[in-house]
Protein backbone atom coordinates (compact mmCIF):
# COMPACT_ATOMS: atom_id res chain seq x y z
CA UNK A 1 0.00 0.00 0.00
CA UNK A 2 1.34 3.61 -0.55
CA UNK A 3 2.07 6.12 1.57
CA UNK A 4 -0.39 8.15 0.12
CA UNK A 5 -3.24 5.23 0.49
CA UNK A 6 -2.26 4.54 3.76
CA UNK A 7 -2.61 8.41 4.93
CA UNK A 8 -6.18 8.04 3.00
CA UNK A 9 -7.18 4.67 4.75
CA UNK A 10 -6.22 6.70 8.44
CA UNK A 11 -8.24 9.78 7.60
CA UNK A 12 -11.29 7.16 6.84
CA UNK A 13 -11.13 5.04 10.05
CA UNK A 14 -10.82 8.73 11.87
CA UNK A 15 -13.87 9.62 10.08
CA UNK A 16 -15.42 5.69 11.09
CA UNK A 17 -15.73 5.49 7.29
CA UNK A 18 -14.51 2.64 4.93
CA UNK A 19 -11.56 3.48 3.11
CA UNK A 20 -12.90 2.63 -0.32
CA UNK A 21 -15.95 4.96 0.74
CA UNK A 22 -17.23 6.69 -2.53
CA UNK A 23 -19.19 9.42 -0.75
CA UNK A 24 -15.66 10.00 1.08
CA UNK A 25 -13.99 10.36 -2.36
CA UNK A 26 -16.67 12.20 -3.14
CA UNK A 27 -16.57 14.85 -0.10
CA UNK A 28 -12.97 15.43 -0.64
CA UNK A 29 -12.98 16.70 -4.45
CA UNK A 30 -13.32 20.30 -4.79
CA UNK A 31 -14.63 21.48 -7.91
CA UNK A 32 -11.74 22.82 -9.43
CA UNK A 33 -10.68 19.05 -10.10
CA UNK A 34 -14.04 18.28 -10.81
CA UNK A 35 -13.68 20.33 -13.67
CA UNK A 36 -10.78 19.23 -14.81
CA UNK A 37 -11.59 15.59 -14.91
CA UNK A 38 -15.38 16.09 -15.68
CA UNK A 39 -16.53 14.45 -12.33
CA UNK A 40 -18.97 15.66 -9.58
CA UNK A 41 -17.61 18.12 -6.79
CA UNK A 42 -18.38 18.12 -3.18
CA UNK A 43 -20.81 20.76 -3.34
CA UNK A 44 -23.60 19.12 -2.54
CA UNK A 45 -22.44 17.18 -0.14
CA UNK A 46 -21.06 20.68 1.15
CA UNK A 47 -24.78 21.83 1.49
CA UNK A 48 -26.41 18.87 3.14
CA UNK A 49 -23.57 19.15 5.78
CA UNK A 50 -24.06 22.91 6.42
CA UNK A 51 -27.75 21.47 7.63
CA UNK A 52 -26.10 18.71 9.40
CA UNK A 53 -23.37 20.55 11.05
CA UNK A 54 -25.93 23.47 12.40
CA UNK A 55 -28.76 20.83 13.76
CA UNK A 56 -25.87 18.95 15.62
CA UNK A 57 -24.59 22.28 17.02
CA UNK A 58 -28.47 23.57 17.76
CA UNK A 59 -28.99 19.66 19.51
CA UNK A 60 -26.30 20.32 21.78
CA UNK A 61 -27.28 23.93 23.01
CA UNK A 62 -30.38 23.11 23.35
CA UNK A 63 -29.57 20.18 26.07
CA UNK A 64 -26.40 21.29 27.65
CA UNK A 65 -27.73 24.84 28.09
CA UNK A 66 -31.19 24.98 28.97
CA UNK A 67 -30.87 28.12 30.94
CA UNK A 68 -30.58 30.12 27.17
CA UNK A 69 -33.25 31.85 25.45
CA UNK A 70 -33.16 31.50 21.62
CA UNK A 71 -31.15 34.51 21.26
CA UNK A 72 -28.41 33.47 23.33
CA UNK A 73 -28.41 30.06 21.96
CA UNK A 74 -28.62 31.58 17.82
CA UNK A 75 -25.37 33.90 19.18
CA UNK A 76 -23.50 30.73 20.70
CA UNK A 77 -24.41 28.84 17.56
CA UNK A 78 -22.87 31.30 15.36
CA UNK A 79 -19.67 31.58 17.07
CA UNK A 80 -19.32 27.72 16.49
CA UNK A 81 -20.72 27.56 13.02
CA UNK A 82 -18.47 29.72 11.25
CA UNK A 83 -16.00 29.22 8.60
CA UNK A 84 -13.21 30.37 10.71
CA UNK A 85 -14.01 27.54 13.49
CA UNK A 86 -14.88 24.98 10.63
CA UNK A 87 -11.77 25.41 9.07
CA UNK A 88 -9.70 25.19 12.02
CA UNK A 89 -11.78 21.66 12.71
CA UNK A 90 -10.83 20.12 8.68
CA UNK A 91 -7.04 21.50 9.63
CA UNK A 92 -7.03 19.83 12.51
CA UNK A 93 -8.12 16.66 11.09
CA UNK A 94 -5.79 17.65 8.09
CA UNK A 95 -8.65 17.26 5.01
CA UNK A 96 -6.71 19.83 3.27
CA UNK A 97 -3.72 17.20 2.68
CA UNK A 98 -6.11 14.50 1.03
CA UNK A 99 -8.60 16.95 -0.81
CA UNK A 100 -8.46 16.53 -4.57
CA UNK A 101 -7.81 19.61 -6.16
CA UNK A 102 -7.21 21.09 -10.03
CA UNK A 103 -4.07 22.53 -10.85
CA UNK A 104 -4.90 26.45 -10.69
CA UNK A 105 -6.47 25.85 -7.18
CA UNK A 106 -2.78 23.71 -6.09
CA UNK A 107 -1.09 26.97 -7.70
CA UNK A 108 -3.65 29.59 -5.35
CA UNK A 109 -2.46 27.26 -2.06
CA UNK A 110 -6.02 26.28 -2.36
CA UNK A 111 -5.21 23.61 1.05
CA UNK A 112 -4.98 26.26 3.14
CA UNK A 113 -8.18 28.75 2.32
CA UNK A 114 -10.12 28.11 4.93
CA UNK A 115 -13.56 28.94 2.89
CA UNK A 116 -12.25 25.59 1.18
CA UNK A 117 -11.69 23.85 4.19
CA UNK A 118 -14.71 24.71 5.87
CA UNK A 119 -16.66 23.58 2.67
CA UNK A 120 -14.86 19.90 2.96
CA UNK A 121 -15.72 20.09 6.74
CA UNK A 122 -19.20 19.94 5.94
CA UNK A 123 -19.10 17.90 3.00
CA UNK A 124 -17.48 15.20 4.92
CA UNK A 125 -20.13 15.29 7.57
CA UNK A 126 -22.68 14.39 4.68
CA UNK A 127 -20.71 11.52 4.10
CA UNK A 128 -20.73 10.63 7.52
CA UNK A 129 -24.66 11.31 7.36
CA UNK A 130 -25.53 9.04 4.40
CA UNK A 131 -23.32 6.18 5.73
CA UNK A 132 -23.80 6.09 8.94
CA UNK A 133 -26.59 8.37 10.02
CA UNK A 134 -27.27 11.19 12.31
CA UNK A 135 -26.59 9.87 15.35
CA UNK A 136 -23.12 8.89 14.14
CA UNK A 137 -22.25 12.48 12.38
CA UNK A 138 -24.06 14.11 15.41
CA UNK A 139 -21.75 12.43 17.63
CA UNK A 140 -18.67 13.14 15.36
CA UNK A 141 -19.34 16.98 14.85
CA UNK A 142 -20.05 17.64 18.56
CA UNK A 143 -16.70 15.65 19.49
CA UNK A 144 -15.06 17.35 17.22
CA UNK A 145 -15.86 21.14 17.47
CA UNK A 146 -15.57 20.50 21.59
CA UNK A 147 -12.77 22.81 21.47
CA UNK A 148 -15.23 25.93 19.42
CA UNK A 149 -18.17 24.65 21.82
CA UNK A 150 -16.41 24.99 25.23
CA UNK A 151 -15.19 28.47 23.42
CA UNK A 152 -18.72 30.12 23.26
CA UNK A 153 -19.88 28.70 26.46
CA UNK A 154 -17.42 30.21 28.28
CA UNK A 155 -17.79 33.61 25.95
CA UNK A 156 -21.79 33.22 26.95
CA UNK A 157 -20.80 32.67 30.92
CA UNK A 158 -19.18 36.46 30.89
CA UNK A 159 -21.86 38.50 29.85
CA UNK A 160 -22.90 41.06 32.29
CA UNK A 161 -25.49 40.07 35.05
CA UNK A 162 -27.66 42.50 33.56
CA UNK A 163 -27.66 41.37 30.50
CA UNK A 164 -27.50 37.88 31.37
CA UNK A 165 -31.22 38.63 33.82
CA UNK A 166 -32.69 40.10 30.65
CA UNK A 167 -32.18 36.80 28.43
CA UNK A 168 -33.59 35.02 31.54
CA UNK A 169 -36.45 37.17 32.00
CA UNK A 170 -37.30 36.44 28.27
CA UNK A 171 -36.65 33.11 28.06
CA UNK A 172 -39.51 33.14 31.46
CA UNK A 173 -41.98 34.95 29.69
CA UNK A 174 -41.61 38.09 31.97
CA UNK A 175 -41.06 41.45 31.42
CA UNK A 176 -37.73 43.14 31.59
CA UNK A 177 -36.24 44.11 34.81
CA UNK A 178 -37.43 47.14 36.88
CA UNK A 179 -34.64 49.02 38.93
CA UNK A 180 -35.39 50.96 41.82
CA UNK A 181 -32.20 52.92 42.58
CA UNK A 182 -31.38 55.24 46.00
CA UNK A 183 -28.56 57.07 47.22
CA UNK A 184 -26.76 57.70 51.02
CA UNK A 185 -24.38 59.81 52.01
CA UNK A 186 -22.30 62.98 51.62
CA UNK A 187 -21.49 63.46 47.81
CA UNK A 188 -18.25 62.42 47.87
CA UNK A 189 -18.80 59.16 49.55
CA UNK A 190 -22.14 58.51 48.00
CA UNK A 191 -23.26 54.88 48.34
CA UNK A 192 -26.16 53.15 46.40
CA UNK A 193 -28.79 50.71 46.82
CA UNK A 194 -30.85 49.26 43.41
CA UNK A 195 -33.66 46.80 44.17
CA UNK A 196 -34.53 44.78 40.94
CA UNK A 197 -37.87 42.91 40.40
CA UNK A 198 -38.57 40.71 37.78
CA UNK A 199 -41.45 37.96 38.26
CA UNK A 200 -42.24 36.94 41.62
CA UNK A 201 -38.15 38.40 42.18
CA UNK A 202 -37.59 41.48 44.31
CA UNK A 203 -34.07 41.65 45.13
CA UNK A 204 -31.82 44.83 46.03
CA UNK A 205 -27.93 44.64 45.60
CA UNK A 206 -25.35 47.84 46.23
CA UNK A 207 -22.42 49.87 45.15
CA UNK A 208 -20.18 52.68 44.80
CA UNK A 209 -22.01 53.86 41.80
CA UNK A 210 -25.92 53.07 40.30
CA UNK A 211 -23.81 51.01 37.55
CA UNK A 212 -22.44 48.83 40.10
CA UNK A 213 -25.23 48.72 42.24
CA UNK A 214 -27.78 47.81 39.54
CA UNK A 215 -25.00 44.84 38.50
CA UNK A 216 -25.06 43.61 41.85
CA UNK A 217 -28.86 43.25 42.47
CA UNK A 218 -28.99 41.69 38.83
CA UNK A 219 -26.31 39.01 39.91
CA UNK A 220 -28.30 38.25 43.28
CA UNK A 221 -31.45 37.97 41.29
CA UNK A 222 -29.59 35.33 38.86
CA UNK A 223 -28.73 33.71 41.48
CA UNK A 224 -31.67 33.70 43.41
CA UNK A 225 -34.12 32.77 39.66
CA UNK A 226 -34.22 29.45 40.93
CA UNK A 227 -36.35 30.15 44.26
CA UNK A 228 -38.47 32.39 42.68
Amino acid sequence: MSLLLSSHAALAERLGLDSNSELLALALTHSSYAAEHAVESNERLEFLGDAVVDLAVADLIVRDFPQQNEGASSVMRSRVVNESSLASVASRLGLGDHLRFGRGAIKERGRERPSILADAFEAVVAAIYLERGYDVAREFVQRTLAPEIAAASTLQSTLDPKTRLVQWAEQQGLSAPHYELRAEGPLHDTHFEATVSVGALRVTGSGPSKKRAESDAAQRAWQERQNA
